[in-house]
């Protein structure tokens, strides 16, 4: 018995190493989960849930899925094929220049559809009106959560929503949340922290740079 306990304190204490992968295949894709075979075996991949190889789902969407291996993070698509040579991915960059107002503003995409972002990191999110939201197709009123926000005219009625697909030059990321303001304000939408906070800024005086995290 006392045998028996001390090789539980030491499996508890020193846990097993993860598994080196040789070859995986991404066979279907769910939000927050994947369908995967690892060397082999098939897997159910749930997010931030170590599979027995070791290998992560950090997120998912029935497009791609961003998976971690031997702590290296990557996209994946439906149907990737994955050999041991898991090579370290070419990090994105976007340039956003500098306006004559001093503010950096640029063209992008929000589900699909572009739109018009003013970076703004005193922003917690990716905010807009609730035109802009229709014109877009969030359904903000049926899937958000009616809450209120501090605005430059007072406390205003808006909603928060998860939005699909947010993307700046070739920077997309997926699941970002978003505010929905009823009227007229923000005139322009606002990049906001939501997003900001998932890659890295680096401020060259005349240009902002945005780089992928992965």
């Amino acid at each position: 018995m006392l045998r028996r306990l001390a090789f539980l304190l030491i499996a508890t204490l020193f846990p097993v190493a993860a598994i080196a992968v040789d070859r995986m295949t991404i066979e279907a894709l769910f939000s927050n989960k994947a369908m995967v075979t690892i060397d082999g075996n098939r897997r159910l991949l749930k997010r931030n849930q170590p599979s027995p190889e070791g290998v992560v789902l950090i997120d998912a969407d029935s497009r791609e899925a961003v998976i971690e291996v031997d702590g290296e993070r990557q996209i994946y698509r439906l149907g990737s094929h994955v050999s041991s040579q898991f090579s370290k991915p070419e990090k994105t960059t976007a340039r956003i220049l500098r306006g004559l107002n001093n503010s950096y503003s640029t063209v992008g995409s929000i589900n699909g559809r572009n739109v018009h972002f003013l970076v703004d990191t005193g922003a917690s999110a990716v905010a807009m009106n609730s035109g802009v939201a229709k014109r877009l197709g969030v359904s903000y009123k049926l899937d958000g959560k009616r809450i209120s926000v501090s605005t430059a005219s007072g406390i205003t009625p808006a909603y928060e929503v998860m939005l699909d697909r947010v993307q700046v030059g070739d920077i997309r990321l997926n699941r970002v949340r978003g505010f929905v303001i009823e009227g007229e304000s923000p005139r322009q939408v606002l990049l906001g922290m939501s997003f900001l906070s998932r890659v890295k800024m680096e401020d060259q005086g005349a240009v902002l740079l945005l780089h992928s995290k992965y």
